[in-house]
């Protein structure tokens, strides 16, 4: 009797189309807007940081339409590490892998620092280090056992920050609109006496724009994970074009009408806007809000919802960090042994280990949270930009390699408009964000240098990876005529796909 031949372990194709939209907006809306938002409005004036946030979300669409293109064609679990090998050079590729590992590594730390931190207005008198232990263990089980359990946990850990931003818009406008809320301070009326109020809109001029500009970056980083989950995620040719074309819309949206009523509400100067951090939720400007309005338990609400953002990007960089150190381990970039799968298909080597890195939240136990949260932040600060320049340059080369070998471009499933000028724009917007994030320490009467190399230092980190790799490996820049396209993913992507057109 013939035995039956069991298939070796893969990973699943089990993320759907819903799944994939609310990693991509679970990854890019957090702390970054439920918290700093009103900072940016304090700093800038409410003009300038609208402006900020629509410039970036510029850069953002056309990163997200190169890496749409890309990720139907080709969608490979560690995208950006393939994409860069075969697209540009494989020291290139490797550097940004382990970059992005790094990247979301610490990130899930830092998330885990600042759970412990929002569950302390909760329970004051429980140690951090128990609440950090506890979501830690939480996400390692959601990331355990199927690449499904991340997906359904990422997507309700989305749908709540979602409602909460339609709550809060519905709530921002009956304002504006004095249906209902509070009086503002000074006589001001809701609506554009307090958008303009004094300085306002504009506050501080142009070099508070590049400021705030330069922060506001930081708020739409996560929009790059749907290439991470392109690899796991079914008909990929349909899935993928259809997530990019709402993500964008929908995240600019949700930031863009936020800010406008936060600016319409809340005076430029207001005291509790110029001190948001994860501390205190009840500075937070959405908190603020929904107070004003006669809901006196917003605060408690509020911080319920950014513990969800927070378990969120959490969960996401577990997700994200395994499944680029499995890929680096397939490709011979990484041990062998984070190669791996379990039956189900989750590389739990490479997700142990990236959950040994997640355990330095752990360490907020011997110092005090908040400088570990500091620490920690400003280690993986340019990380996330770096991958975003990454890929810029691997979308412009594709695309040159692509037609250099005389491919047919409606053959595309998804194609990104406004090519060369999409990643060629975000490519030079990137870099100036990059080398303008401590612009000050750089022109104050005595130079900072240990700020400087707080807020630089993963550019020399990358550089090193780069260069290291290409010195012992000789590795050459790949010629466009040589680009390999024949990936096995990219055959199962285009198997069963329709001629598309430009996005």
């Amino acid at each position: 009797m013939q035995k039956d031949i069991q298939e070796p372990p893969h990973l699943h194709r089990s993320l759907k189309a819903r799944h994939l939209t609310m990693i991509a907006i679970g990854g890019s809306i957090g702390t970054g807007l439920f918290l700093a938002s009103g900072a940016t409005v304090a700093s800038a004036g409410p003009g300038s940081a609208l402006l900020a946030y629509g410039l970036m979300g510029i850069m953002v669409y056309f990163l997200m339409t190169s890496l749409g293109e890309m990720a139907a064609f080709m969608p490979a679990s560690g995208s950006f590490q393939v994409y860069g090998s075969r697209f540009v050079d494989p020291a290139f590729g490797f550097a940004l892998g382990w970059n992005y590992w790094y990247n979301w590594a610490i990130t899930i730390a830092v998330e885990l620092a600042a759970a412990a931190i929002i569950m302390h207005y909760w329970f004051p008198s429980v140690p951090g280090v128990i609440w950090s232990a506890l979501f830690l263990a939480i996400i390692l089980a959601l990331n355990w056992f199927s690449v499904k359990g991340f997906g359904e946990a990422e997507f309700w850990f989305s749908l709540l920050k979602v409602i909460t931003i339609i709550a809060f818009i519905v709530l921002g406008l009956l304002m504006i609109f004095n249906i209902m809320g509070a009086p503002i301070k000074d006589g001001l009326q809701p609506g554009w006496q307090v958008f303009s109020y004094k300085e306002a809109p504009f506050v501080g001029g142009f070099p508070a724009y590049i400021g705030v500009t330069l922060i506001v970056g930081f708020s739409f980083q996560g929009t790059e994970l749907i290439g991470v989950a392109a690899g796991e995620s079914s008909d990929p040719g349909k899935t993928i074009p259809m997530a990019t074309r709402q993500i964008f819309w929908r995240i600019l949206m949700f930031y863009g009408l936020s800010i406008l009523i936060i600016g319409m509400l809340l005076p430029y100067n207001d005291p509790s806007l110029l001190h948001n951090d994860v501390k205190d939720v009840g500075e937070s400007p959405f908190t603020l809000v929904f107070q004003r309005s006669g809901l006196a338990f917003a605060a408690g609400v509020m911080n319920a919802v950014i513990l969800s953002a927070v378990l969120s990007a959490g969960n996401s960089g577990m997700y994200a960090s395994t499944r680029m150190l499995y890929t680096m381990a397939c490709n011979g970039m990484a041990p062998k042994t984070f190669a791996s799968l379990s039956r189900n298909g989750v590389p739990r080597n490479a997700l142990a280990a990236t959950a040994v890195i997640a355990a330095l939240c752990f360490l907020s136990s011997i110092f005090s949270n908040d400088q570990v949260y500091l620490w920690l932040l400003n280690s993986s600060g340019m990380t996330g930009f770096i991958a975003w320049l990454g890929i810029a340059i691997c979308h412009y080369r594709f695309r040159r390699a692509y037609v250099k070998q005389g491919r047919d471009l409606s053959a595309l499933r998804y194609r990104a408009k406004w090519f060369p000028f999409g990643p060629l724009f975000a490519f030079a917007l990137c870099m100036l964000v990059m080398l303008g994030q401590n612009y000050a320490a750089f022109i104050a009467k005595t130079v900072d240098f240990t700020s400087i190399m707080a807020t630089y230092i993963g550019i020399p980190m990358f550089l090193a990876l780069w260069l290291g790799y290409k010195w012992r490996n000789g590795t050459k820049l790949v010629k466009l005529a040589e680009v390999d396209f024949n990936h096995p993913s990219c055959q199962a992507a285009q198997s069963d796909l329709q001629p598309g057109k430009a996005d």
